[in-house]
């Protein structure tokens, strides 16, 4: 069985959101072992943050990103630059990974200013949701959702209509 990792900068604030993620995450176990590894947002004591400061934010979080990524496992950064695929190619892609010989997949989003260089390099798929900005929790909800409708379509489910 396929594991797949959500991992991600924050915590889910919004119970609602909370709540569509547990469904899913439910959900998914039919499919996978789903795994959500939440890491702390680094803060930053000014409200208005220089580049330097931001660049030393994304090389924290991204230190501490990359201590939850093995050599071996498949990696996909969520960001803005990424590749945007439908859901049916997100279902092949997920297929395809399985069938190669790779066991984890981890699908990465950072935090309120993106991925650092470090773990966008160690990606072996940049990945974007979508042109619009979404908020991270918002993000992680919508993965968890396409990530089932990638199972199901794989599986020839009703689910994707």
């Amino acid at each position: 069985m396929l594991k797949i990792n959500i991992i991600c900068i924050g915590k889910i604030k919004e119970k609602y959101f909370s709540e569509a993620i547990a469904e899913y995450s439910k959900r998914l176990g039919a499919f996978c072992k789903l795994q959500i590894v939440e890491l702390a947002e680094e803060r930053i004591r000014d409200n208005n943050p220089n580049a330097s400061q931001i660049d030393e934010v994304l090389k924290a979080e991204g230190r501490r990103i990359m201590l939850k990524i093995s050599p071996s496992d498949f990696v996909a950064a969520m960001c803005i630059e990424g590749k945007q695929l439908s859901s049916e190619e997100l279902s092949d892609k997920l297929d395809k990974i399985a069938l190669s010989g790779k066991s984890t997949v981890d699908f990465v989003i950072g935090g309120s200013y993106g991925l650092s260089d470090e773990v966008k390099s160690r990606a072996d798929l940049k990945l974007s949701m979508s042109r619009m900005t979404f908020p991270h929790t918002m993000a992680r909800m919508i993965l968890c959702e396409q990530i089932y409708r990638a199972f199901e379509i794989s599986t020839n489910g009703k689910y994707h209509k």
